[in-house]
């Protein structure tokens, strides 16, 4: 009976009772002969007859593979057209029903005893046939290198092989691409089998599995090539471990496949990036501006869409259509605009209007603002949306807030004071301030860390810290105190941002999760789960439904605030990721990350759309003009470089077939975007930001040696 069978199988399996379950293995193939195909039928609900297991021409396994859901060869593997039978037939018939329930328990998933001996043989073997076969499919079939090479190993160190593993370590660690030097020195440590369990890098490549994605012909090429050679190891590894994503069509090229590889689980499956995306803008709340009699043009009526016009130009970011890609206006709930929130809008369509248009012949003017003697280690800025403040966060735990303008930072008079005022008069704002406190710099106390990331709300009425002690810290910039701290980390955090309407936040840190926080709760509302390292920046959407976050563990995904769901997946990042900029339009993403590299994102349909080489060090700070014509990028290597943003988004090909593949053909140059490049002294750039005006303000620390 096949029910029993598997059972008895699986028991044997969980046993360790390698030699029993073989032979039972065989007396079941006798049995799967005898069926004539039956037992496998059984699995593969609408199999046509018997000659069906062998003979499911290529394309029309769709249904079937899904039917077998729980496969753990084909289920939850998209191999839209591998026909049962072609799993079957590889080990005759009977595994198919042996492997249907799911056996792999995590650890016990490297217990599958091949001789220890012969793993150089498997692998090289196999290098040998990709390296020999056509250049077409060597490209694509040496993306299995890595992760086979890294599976035998910990196979090996948890099966106690060590001089074996250690062996294998030293004959093959050199053929790995450069860009994983920095995983295989964490590998190359873990060299018994207690090591492993505590090693959560290590724990993720074994319970995730590694995604190559490789079309039709480099597959059948390859899986031919293990059926005709018996190697049944590296098949194992191959079904347990990786997910293979299966496309028709061209095999990619190098070139091609560089530019997306270099994650911690390869790349993203191409189902990760098919969800709907609403990228637009929301539509702008409508009010009057009120014209001041100062304005240097001095004009009525007419004056009115004038001053509006310049922001509705730009990018056609603000105008009253609503934008087809949008998301509907209270998909999730946003605060109500208060009055000074329509002043302070009125103020910056003013800005706006003056704001000096950008591009290849027109560029911005940039100011540095260098921290001298920061010998408490800055390690975080934020400027205010209308440029008045900035924040620095220092390895001392401190936060320090000083004035840019001549307005000095002023705290609101003691609750005494306060009732002496008369309430009605016009300028209470005004009275409410103490001018006895005021200064253009005030220190804020409080963590017990380093401060990693800071924010501004957009109405300059609080201000975010995260630290090394693992909290978020709220503070008041009427009171310049501490109002809330909110602990949900147990770890570091390494970042925090505002919402751009304000009342929301999110926080990243060490735990590889990314919360959505409100300032009036005390618990987070979302937990955005799924990095396989720790989340190293975060980023609000202008529209503020999605969240982007990027991780050492090189991916950036961007997560519905909605839902909580991931909804993109974007690999080729070869280091970890620190800086993250939306567009203003709200459609495309670019990511800085320690490889250097600039890499630019199409969010509707999930695409790379262009790399920016020129960095020689980590990019901290990347960030847009105002009306999105240029990209500001800023690095460790001490220099600030602007590149042309319309040029790089212009004429993209995103047809169909590059979207259903990921077939992107980056242009070979980067250096024709690239409008100019800003040396410091000795100043790493960490912030960059567009004034109202489009000019560019950055921010460092000098640093002496």
């Amino acid at each position: 009976d096949r029910q029993t069978l598997v059972a008895v199988l699986q028991f044997l399996r969980r046993s360790n009772l390698r030699e029993s379950e073989e032979i039972l293995r065989r007396e079941a193939r006798l049995l799967g002969d005898d069926l004539g195909g039956g037992s496998v039928a059984t699995v593969a609900s609408s199999s046509p007859g018997v000659a069906a297991v062998a003979a499911v021409p290529p394309g029309k396994g769709g249904a079937r593979a899904g039917a077998a859901g729980s496969l753990p060869g084909a289920g939850g593997r998209s191999l839209p057209a591998g026909p049962l039978g072609t799993w079957g037939a590889l080990f005759g018939g009977g595994v198919v029903v042996e492997d249907q329930p799911d056996v792999s328990a995590v650890l016990s998933a490297y217990n599958q005893q091949g001789d220890p001996t012969l793993y150089e043989e498997y692998y090289s073997g196999l290098k040998h046939f990709i390296e020999c076969s056509l250049d077409c499919h060597r490209a694509e079939l040496s993306q299995l290198f890595y992760p086979l090479f890294v599976h035998m190993y910990l196979e090996l160190v948890y099966n106690q092989h060590e001089s074996e593993a250690k062996s294998f370590f030293e004959r093959f660690h050199g053929d790995q691409e450069c860009y994983y030097q920095d995983d295989l020195r964490v590998l190359s440590s873990l060299t018994k089998k207690e090591h492993m369990k505590g090693n959560e890098t290590m724990l993720d490549f074994r319970t995730s599995k590694f995604v190559l994605r490789i079309s039709r012909d480099s597959y059948q090429l390859l899986k031919r090539h293990l059926q005709e050679k018996q190697n049944n190891q590296i098949w194992n590894i191959v079904q347990e471990h990786l997910y293979i994503d299966i496309f028709d069509g061209m095999p990619r090229s190098k070139q091609q496949i560089d530019a997306m590889v270099g994650s911690l689980a390869g790349e993203a499956k191409r189902e990760a990036n098919k969800a709907k995306v609403f990228f637009g803008l929301l539509k702008e709340p409508e009010f009057d501006v009120p014209l001041d009699d100062e304005d240097e043009e001095g004009e009525n009526e007419e004056g009115k869409p004038k001053k509006k016009k310049p922001k509705k130009d730009s990018a056609g970011s603000k105008s009253k259509k609503q934008d087809p890609n949008a998301p509907p206006q209270n998909r999730i709930p946003l605060p109500e605009l208060k009055d000074s929130d329509k002043l302070d809008k009125v103020m910056n369509m003013k800005e706006a209007a003056r704001r000096v248009r950008l591009g290849p012949e027109c560029l911005p003017s940039i100011c540095f603002y260098t921290f001298l003697n920061a010998y408490q280690g800055l390690t975080a800025v934020d400027i205010t949306d209308d440029s008045s403040m900035i924040v620095g966060g220092f390895a001392d735990s401190t936060v320090r807030v000083w004035s840019v303008t001549p307005k000095k930072l002023r705290s609101v008079k003691t609750a005494a004071d306060l009732s002496l005022i008369d309430k009605e008069s016009d300028d209470v704002l005004e009275r409410i301030m103490d001018e006895k406190t005021a200064s253009e710099l005030k220190i804020l106390y409080g963590h017990s860390g380093p401060v990693y990331g800071t924010s501004f709300s957009p109405d300059r009425n609080y201000l975010l810290s995260c630290s090394e002690d693992g909290t978020v810290r709220l503070w008041s910039l009427q009171t310049f105190t501490c109002l809330v701290g909110y602990k949900g980390h147990n770890y570091p955090v390494w970042d925090t941002q505002f919402s751009p309407y304000g009342y929301y936040f999110v926080s990243g840190g060490h735990d590889r999760v990314a919360r959505l926080w409100a300032t009036d709760h005390y618990q987070p509302l979302r937990i955005f789960a799924g990095h396989l390292a720790d989340v190293t920046c975060t980023r609000f959407h202008p529209n503020s439904n999605y969240i982007a976050t990027g991780s050492a563990d090189r991916t950036v995904r961007l997560w519905d605030v909605l839902n909580g769901n991931c909804v993109r997946i974007f690999t080729g990042h070869k280091g970890p990721i620190h800086s993250l900029a939306f567009s203003p339009n709200g459609r495309f993403l670019a990511t800085g990350a320690t490889d250097g590299r600039v890499l630019l994102w199409d969010i509707g349909h999930g695409l790379m759309v262009g790399e920016l080489k020129g960095h020689t060090d980590t990019i901290y700070a990347l960030r847009f003009s105002r009306d999105g014509e240029i990209l500001a990028s800023g690095s460790m290597d001490n220099t600030v470089r602007l590149w042309d943003a319309v040029k790089a988004f212009e004429d993209l090909e995103t047809d169909d077939f590059t979207t259903a593949t990921g077939h992107i053909n980056l242009p070979e140059n980067s250096q024709d975007l690239l409008l100019g490049t800003y040396m410091t002294k000795s100043t790493p750039v960490i912030h960059l930001h567009f004034t109202r005006r489009n000019l560019l303000l950055a921010a460092g620390a000098y640093s002496s040696q």
